[in-house]
């Protein structure tokens, strides 16, 4: 039999291991959340809701993000084989991955994502994944705010001891027992326009917001 490791990275047993021990590895962190009440309160107002994070701190919200799993949020993810692997602990976490990037399959899953914040309420977005570069907000966070009619709230994770590893994200990995905190910055409207200025405008002002809180 020929070893596949794309068939390993995308097998069930794996992703389901994959999956406990994320679990047990992020439940050693030492949590901390902040300024979470007011997009709840928009949210259980009926609000549409667009989490926002970079590429390279998304491990630290994992945990975290599991308690919304009622909400039935989504999250795009790329059709690659690592996006598989995501994927699947996404789908064990209690979110809906959309699979697509801007480089592969990126309209359709726009446009499900789309669909599904409208129906649900809560999403969340990769601003500058699957493959950067790092901290460009591409076009897919605007589209999708202004499409469902939902806040964007930009979130950002920090830790007390971490690694940050030399891929082209600068991936942060908190250590094991480190203190984390997660911090939501204040939820910002992007109205719908034709005009392509200003979408860029509203584009580049949420890169101008999240930039600073890149972790190098």
């Amino acid at each position: 039999m020929v070893f596949s490791k794309k068939k390993m990275l995308a097998s069930k047993v794996f992703i389901w291991f994959f999956y406990r021990f994320i679990r047990i590895y992020t439940w050693t962190f030492r949590l901390h959340i902040e300024n979470e009440a007011n997009w709840h309160s928009h949210l259980a107002a009926n609000g549409r809701v667009l989490l926002c994070c970079w590429h390279q701190q998304f491990f630290s919200f994992i945990r975290h993000f599991q308690s919304y799993r009622d909400q039935q949020p989504s999250l795009m993810i790329s059709k690659s084989t690592d996006g598989e692997m995501i994927a699947g602990v996404a789908t064990l976490s209690g979110w809906h991955p959309v699979r697509g990037s801007s480089s592969r399959g990126g309209r359709k899953a726009l446009g499900q994502m789309g669909a599904q914040l409208r129906e649900t309420g809560l999403a969340a977005h990769i601003l500058d994944g699957p493959r950067g570069p790092i901290g460009q907000v591409k076009k897919g966070a605007i589209f999708l705010a202004q499409s469902a009619g939902a806040r964007i709230v930009p979130v950002y994770a920090i830790a007390d001891k971490a690694w940050v590893f030399h891929s082209w994200d600068r991936f942060f990995l908190p250590k094991p027992f480190s203190r984390v905190i997660i911090r939501f910055g204040e939820m910002l409207t992007v109205p719908k326009t034709s005009d392509p200025q200003q979408f860029e405008a509203q584009r580049k002002n949420l890169e101008k917001t999240m930039r600073p809180h890149l972790l190098f």
